[in-house]
């Protein structure tokens, strides 16, 4: 069991995902911290798609005050994104996300776990310092692989 990890049932090994992909948890190494793979191994013959970080701003401008909420719209414009390109949500592989405080990260990950399939991307979170405009609390990027 890991220390570091609340819920039992992350610490299980990752379940086949359901498009082939494989995720990767060497057992020389510890567990997750939370809910994501340590990596994911993309057959071949798959198509990977690179999305650019997206900020929490609806197509009018706006910008949710609240992290979850603008994790759920970086999430959002992800999904129209890689529905450009015939994927989903649950075609993501990795996310790199970045939180401008610690008090952040809560929000992001809930978003994020309410978001990714089963098993969970490779995933990376960052704390930084800001973005373009102080109203933005945290950036997403993520890598899709699918047939």
């Amino acid at each position: 069991m890991n220390p570091f990890v609340s819920d039992p049932l992350v610490s299980d090994p990752p379940a086949a995902h359901p498009s082939g992909l494989s995720p990767l948890a060497p057992a020389s190494i510890a567990a997750p911290f939370a809910r994501y793979s340590h990596g994911m191994a993309v057959p071949a013959g798959y198509r990977l798609v690179a999305c650019s970080g997206q900020l929490g701003v609806a197509v009018d401008g706006t910008i949710p005050e609240d992290v979850r909420a603008q994790a759920d719209m970086c999430f959002a414009n992800i999904a129209a994104i890689l529905a450009e390109a015939g994927m989903g949500l649950s075609d993501i592989i990795r996310i790199n996300a970045y939180v401008t405080d610690r008090a952040h990260m809560k929000g992001y990950m809930e978003s994020r776990d309410a978001h990714v399939a089963t098993p969970p991307p490779a995933s990376t979170l960052m704390i930084v310092s800001g973005f373009t405009l102080p109203a933005f609390k945290v950036e997403i990027e993520v890598l899709a692989a699918a047939m």
